[in-house]
């Protein structure tokens, strides 16, 4: 069986609010975190939606030689760890005391290659580039960002993995500690929200472009979706050994329960598998020990792409037609957080499950003959969550299930 993993910290930075409560509110209220930015269109792109993500005030917070090295997305993550690490007890002492490990999901790193490359394509010169872009510009910009600002002295590695990434990151830090290769692993996901991220994805047509309401752009499982729309910012959560958080008094908020993966082995275009769907969460599900009735929420990966939210809900009808499981997708409220995804779901998930609601799928006007079959919440529902199950799925086939309980 393993060990037990739980989580005794959680930390979140994104559209819908920079902290638990404030991000607690928005899901219980609905709230949309989508907006335009118009500068995507001047810069070329065929639409202008995005999450709005505050940029972090870091002077005073971390010195100025460290800050030099840290992309958007490391700034993102290094804000929701700091508070995932007060919430679970965590100050600098007890850190530096102790090996800590950091797993985080993250995928991309463009505006520092692309700014690099503006200056050699104009000045010809590296002596010009500084250090700064080989710390910000790296795959694992955030995980040795964030050990090293930390002093983390455990496991430390970044997981690319499209947009399970986020949640790749928390099953495998649930692994290790399971295992009993370490005792606490910092993970979570993190996304960069500048528009040279986000610019190969507007050129397959991937995003909505209902600009004219930007609320109402992201529709998961909604007949009239007409694609996703690009998000961001960073969640964090501190996992640990059961045993291991009772010994030191911490507050323990849920636990991580199973985990499940797979391939869908077909294009690298996202060709979504309603089979690869359903093996992860069915693994998941053995790994926790719990079946379909057990399932209290689901927080589906629906993007608000035709084909993906079809698969998907393809797959769910497999599993969970009949049963009692409430579904939505909080992507109606943030857009895709991408590489992010992941990890941030698990954190909105759980504030739902401590505060007795499940959040709304926004947008859920008229059902699709998939849809349909689906006990999708249109409104925010007051009601017991003791069992979670969260898909993420990604580019390349990539899919990832989670189960959290509480305790």
């Amino acid at each position: 069986m393993g060990r037990r993993v739980v989580i005794t910290g959680m930390g979140i930075w994104s559209c819908i609010g920079t902290g638990l409560d404030e991000v607690k509110d928005s899901l219980y209220k609905g709230k949309s975190g989508i907006g335009r930015e118009e500068e995507r269109l001047t810069y070329g792109f065929q639409s202008c939606l995005t999450g709005i993500v505050p940029q972090p005030i870091l002077k005073g917070i971390i010195d100025r030689h460290l800050r030099r090295g840290l992309s958007e997305e490391a700034e993102f993550a290094f804000m929701a760890s700091r508070q995932a690490f007060e919430q679970a007890g965590m100050d600098q002492d007890y850190i530096d005391a102790n090996e800590v490990g950091c797993i985080f999901g993250n995928d991309s790193s463009a505006k520092p290659v692309i700014e690099a490359a503006r200056i050699m394509a104009e000045k010809h010169d590296t002596a010009l580039l500084g250090q700064s872009f080989v710390f910000q510009g790296m795959n694992s910009t955030v995980n040795m960002n964030i050990s090293t600002i930390f002093h983390l002295k455990g496991i430390n590695f970044s997981v690319s993995a499209a947009c399970a990434s986020g949640s790749h990151s928390i099953g495998l830090a649930y692994m290790f500690i399971k295992d009993g290769l370490q005792d606490v692993i910092l993970c979570g996901g993190a996304q960069e929200t500048n528009y040279y991220s986000m610019a190969s994805f507007d050129a397959i047509g991937a995003f909505s472009k209902r600009m004219d309401a930007p609320a109402k752009a992201s529709r998961p499982f909604d007949r009239d979706r007409d694609g996703l729309v690009p998000s961001g910012g960073a969640a964090a959560l501190v996992l640990e050994e059961y045993e291991h958080a009772v010994a030191r008094g911490a507050n323990i908020i849920a636990e991580v329960k199973g985990y499940g993966f797979s391939s869908n082995g077909t294009s690298i275009i996202s060709q979504p598998s309603d089979t690869g769907c359903v093996t992860a969460m069915r693994r998941a599900m053995e790994s926790a020990g719990v079946d379909a009735d057990s399932i209290d929420y689901i927080n589906a990966h629906a993007t608000s792409t035709r084909q993906g939210d079809m698969f998907e809900a393809m797959a769910l009808c497999k599993l969970f037609k009949g049963r009692h499981a409430l579904i939505s997708s909080t992507k109606g409220m943030t857009g895709h957080e991408c590489w992010m995804a992941g990890a941030s779901e698990i954190v909105y998930s759980v504030l739902m499950m401590q505060h007795g609601f499940v959040a709304p799928n926004l947008n859920f006007e008229t059902p699709d003959e998939y849809s349909s079959q689906l006990n999708i919440a249109r409104e925010t529902i007051d009601t017991r969550v003791d069992t979670v199950l969260s898909n993420s799925f990604g580019f390349g086939g990539t899919n990832s299930a989670l189960i959290i309980t509480k305790l």
